[in-house]
């Protein structure tokens, strides 16, 4: 599955597809060649991060094909990875909205290089990459790295408003991987900026571009004047447009499980006898505003789930109009303001909290694992 091509790919959202595709998943192909642009990565992280599967569904199915944990340490590491980043969120909550261990150094300008929203900044790797973006929802992790570098450490911009602009366009936006992983380019959740020179996307990107702006050895990357091409910064304006209700009466004897953009796991509950709705908060989406292609993937996924029904209001509204008796929600650090019995989520492993690195994190989690 590593070798479709940006411009063809396509999530299908029925689970017989999702599962397939984790059935396909070659985790040692993936540890060596996951950075490459053609690598045989998973394009799972939309259903996992919208909650239609866990990243511990995906472990016990690699698993249960007789892998041995010590062959594919970098397949269930880069799992981990989301469930680093939600914990950290977890513990963090807003924090994780502003520079987290130190202010940005550098920071010239706020906003985002037109060229990058364009897809025009010279770098035909990473300008193929956007324009495919546009169309499918989806970027190689590698490319999303090698663009926060260029707009926060070349371009000397503020992380928060391209990241926010990334987001609302990944179909997988899960937002603590994606702030999160902005800061570790920029330098604010990290300790040192993270640059990428064109040999380095020539070669994971199979280009051979020369004379571009980044056509300059990596010692020169740092102290280097804003490029011409990215001088022109664009402060923009995200939106969402959510779909009208469907919801229109409830029973007030059964319980009332809540759905929203991270949850829709179809097998939540599954036997049991509930008002099932899929909550669309105004508020939500005003912080952490999507595209129209986004809220279609959320809503074509929840689907899955049968007898749901779209409420586009907020929680309160829900409450209070429907006379809702018990309720019952996933733990999530966007719902903390949700009301009822309140489930944990599942979780790769046991270990919960802060954790300074990721490598302490994985340090815990790697001894739950029969290697």
């Amino acid at each position: 599955m590593g070798t479709i091509p940006f411009e063809d790919l396509h999530f299908d959202t029925s689970m017989a597809a999702i599962h397939e595709r984790i059935d396909s998943i070659d985790p040692i192909a993936y540890g060596k060649s996951r950075n490459f642009i053609n690598g045989a990565v998973t394009y799972l992280s939309p259903y996992i991060s919208r909650g239609a599967i866990s990243t511990k569904q995906v472990l016990e199915a690699v698993l249960n094909r007789g892998y041995a944990p010590s062959r594919i340490e970098k397949f269930i590491q880069e799992l981990a990875w989301r469930d680093y980043w939600q914990q950290l969120w977890k513990a963090k909550g807003d924090a994780i909205n502003k520079d987290l261990k130190r202010p940005q150094p550098n920071v010239v300008n706020f906003g985002i290089p037109e060229a990058v929203m364009d897809a025009k900044t010279g770098i035909e790797a990473l300008d193929r990459a956007l324009s495919a973006f546009y169309q499918t929802g989806y970027l190689h992790n590698h490319v999303r790295i090698y663009l926060a570098s260029v707009c926060c450490n070349v371009a000397k911009c503020h992380w928060a408003q391209p990241a926010q602009w990334m987001y609302y366009y990944l179909l997988d936006g899960d937002w603590a991987s994606n702030a999160l992983s902005w800061q570790w380019v920029a330098g604010s959740n990290s300790n040192k900026k993270y640059y990428a020179n064109q040999g380095n996307i020539n070669k994971f990107c199979y280009s051979q571009q020369q004379g571009t702006f980044l056509d300059v050895s990596y010692e020169e990357l740092p102290t280097m004047e804003i490029p011409e091409e990215l001088i022109h910064i664009l402060p923009f304006e995200l939106k969402t447009s959510l779909p009208n209700s469907t919801l229109h009466k409830i029973d007030p004897n059964l319980p009332t499980l809540i759905y929203n953009s991270y949850n829709l796991d179809p097998n939540w509950r599954l036997n049991e006898k509930a008002n099932r709705i899929l909550l669309l908060e105004p508020s939500h989406f005003k912080k952490y505003p999507v595209s129209d292609k986004t809220v279609k993937f959320i809503l074509d996924l929840s689907k899955n789930i049968e007898g749901i029904r779209v409420f586009s209001g907020e929680f309160q509204e829900l409450q209070y109009s429907y006379g809702i008796g018990k309720t019952v929600f996933k733990e999530h650090p966007t719902n903390e303001h949700y009301v009822g019995i309140k489930e944990e989520r599942n979780w790769m492993f046991s270990v919960q909290g802060y954790f300074p690195s990721f490598f302490a994190f994985w340090k815990r989690c790697k001894k739950e694992l029969k290697w």
